[in-house]
């Protein structure tokens, strides 16, 4: 099982920032939630906070810790733990991704998402909507 975290980055006109990923990645151009592998004696909390830094860099606060989903791809198994976050510095800039959008919450379903995100996107629609 592998840890990985992922961001919801919204922006006060409630857009949510989602990532494609690069075309030589795993998953190739699907979309996802930026964010990356827990290290080895890391904890995701710090984890989170470095892969943006190194993905879009941007410096942001852990604002909520959402439920993990865990999803069994053919060749491994991850542990995907979502994060609420704010900005506190920067712009968020696509430093590894093949792009970056900033979506509506009701149009997040029209992305090709990575399997392991689907119901994250189902939870931060619900949360947008206020349900």
């Amino acid at each position: 099982m592998i840890d990985v975290t992922c961001a919801i980055l919204q922006r006060r006109d409630g857009k949510i920032l989602a990532a494609q990923r690069a075309r030589n990645a795993h998953l190739p151009l699907k979309w996802e939630f930026p964010g990356g592998k827990v290290d080895e004696g890391e904890d995701p909390e710090r984890c989170i906070v470095r892969e943006l830094q190194e993905e879009l860099g941007v410096t942001v606060e852990i604002i909520d810790r959402m439920e993990p989903n865990v999803h069994h791809y053919d060749e491994k198994s991850v542990r995907l733990i979502p994060f609420w976050c704010d900005i506190t510095q920067g712009h968020p800039t696509s430093l590894e991704h093949e792009q970056i959008e900033w979506i509506s919450p009701d149009r997040l379903d029209t992305l090709d998402w990575c399997e392991a995100d689907i119901p994250i996107v189902a939870s931060v629609i619900r949360k947008a909507s206020g349900c």
